[in-house]
C-alpha cells in the first residue's frame, strides 16, 4: 500500500498493528511528520518483523515512488497542493494502481460555500495555509483519464466539514 500524505503513519500504522497490510509504503511533504511516521514504523518492526515499513518525506509535487501498489490511498492532501501541481499529483498516484487494485481519494468538500468557507478558515488558522480545492467532479474525471473505475462516492458531514471520498479500481483486465 501506498499512503500519499501520510503525515505520523498512522492510518499504516494501524492497517500493519491489525496485520491487514504487511507491505506498505507512505510520504508526506512534512519532515517532522515523517520522522514521528518513522518512529512508529521501527516499533511496529518489533511487533511485526515480516513487514516492510517505508516512510518517507517527499513532496507529491517530486512525483511518487516507483512501482505498482495493491492500494493507494491521498487523503486531505489534495487541498494542500498547489492549484498547478493538482492533475500530475493524481494522475501520478492512480499511475501506481495496479491491476484490479484501489485508489481511495477523501478531500474537503468546495460546496456548499459556508461548509467549503469554513474547512479554508480551518486551514488558515490550523496549517497558515490557503487551501486549493479541487472540484470533485474534477477528481472523478481524472480518474477516469487513468484507467480507473469509480466503486463508490459518498459525501460527508462532519459538524461544519464537509469531506467527498471516492473509491476507485483499475479493472483487473488492464495488464498493469
Amino acid at each position: 500500500m501506498l499512503d500519499v500524505g501520510c503525515g505520523g503513519g498512522l492510518f499504516l500504522a494501524c492497517l500493519v498493528a491489525s496485520g491487514r497490510c504487511l507491505n506498505v509504503h507512505g510520504v508526506d511533504a512534512s519532515g517532522s511528520a515523517i520522522d514521528a511516521a518513522q518512529a512508529a514504523g521501527r516499533r511496529l518492526a518489533l511487533i511485526a518483523p515480516q513487514s516492510r515499513i517505508m516512510f518517507e518525506h517527499r513532496m507529491v509535487q517530486q512525483g511518487l515512488p516507483e512501482g505498482n501498489y495493491a492500494v493507494v490511498s491521498m487523503i486531505d492532501v489534495m487541498h494542500h497542493v498547489p492549484r498547478d501541481a493538482q492533475r500530475r499529483a493524481f494522475l501520478d498516484a492512480a499511475s501506481r494502481v495496479r491491476a484490479g487494485g484501489i485508489f481511495l481519494y477523501k478531500d474537503m468538500c468546495d460546496a456548499p460555500i459556508w461548509r467549503a468557507t469554513l474547512n479554508r478558515l480551518h486551514d488558515l488558522v490550523m496549517a497558515r495555509q490557503w487551501i486549493n480545492y479541487l472540484p470533485i467532479e474534477t477528481a472523478d474525471a481524472w480518474a477516469v483519464e487513468s484507467g480507473l473505475v469509480r466503486e463508490l462516492a459518498e459525501e460527508r458531514a462532519i459538524l461544519w466539514y464537509g469531506h467527498e471520498i471516492r473509491v476507485y479500481r483499475r479493472p483487473a483486465e488492464s495488464g498493469r
